[in-house]
């Protein structure tokens, strides 16, 4: 079968991320703890709810106060928070958009929070002038479908919303996990360990899908 589509996770795929930065940001407000909530492919507790929808943005801040003594702002919390996001590089835009000219249909599917979503990964988005939306066909964030990663329900809502065939689909993911979920699923799911590019990883990435029925 023909492949057509490339799924891909965000956070250590596309944009460039680093727990400890987090960490760091969230140990100088006073939150001691915060390494307890954060894992590589994973959050807990409140950290998961902001992830999940269960938490609005407010409710979750409320809960950041509980850790920390003394007064902060909304923009300290969100500024501590965002700091897991440390950039896309040109480059990585660039083949996005190089895959879309060939004929490629790009979706993507993240665990990812209305903060960052709105903030950082907004805003890194925006690098070439272009809009979230003018990189991909269609999204699915974790706290819009209230479902995460490695379930399997997010991943039923990109190919009910979407109209994808698994098996004409690539998944990129930087989780094992979540990569088993997705093969187990149909998918063709390629792992993107630290240190290498989605792009270099691509199945015959120099030749175009076919574009039968695209046109």
């Amino acid at each position: 079968m023909t492949l057509k589509n490339i799924l891909f996770d965000l956070g250590g795929v596309i944009v460039d991320i680093r727990r400890q930065d987090c960490i760091d940001a969230f140990q100088k407000l006073g939150f001691t703890d915060i390494a307890d909530y954060l894992g590589d492919y994973g959050q807990s507790g409140f950290f998961l709810g902001i992830e999940d929808g269960s938490l609005t943005p407010e409710e979750f801040r409320a809960q950041l106060r509980r850790h920390i003594p003394g007064e902060v702002s909304d923009a300290q919390l969100d500024d501590a928070f965002n700091a897991f996001i440390t950039g896309i590089p040109l480059q990585r835009l660039q083949a996005l958009r190089r895959l879309r000219a060939e004929g490629w249909k790009l979706y993507v599917v993240s665990n990812t929070n209305p903060i960052m979503w709105d903030q950082s990964l907004h805003r890194e988005f925006e690098k070439e002038g272009n809009n979230r939306e003018d990189y991909f066909d269609g999204i699915v964030t974790s706290f819009e479908a209230k479902c995460c990663k490695p379930g399997r329900a997010i991943f039923d809502k990109v190919t009910a919303d979407f109209g994808i065939n698994p098996a004409e689909t690539i998944f990129f993911d930087d989780s094992q996990a979540n990569c088993s979920i997705g093969a187990s699923l149909g998918f063709q799911a390629i792992h993107v360990p630290p240190g290498l590019e989605f792009i270099d990883l691509m199945p015959g990435r120099n030749q175009p899908p076919s574009c039968a029925g695209c046109c």
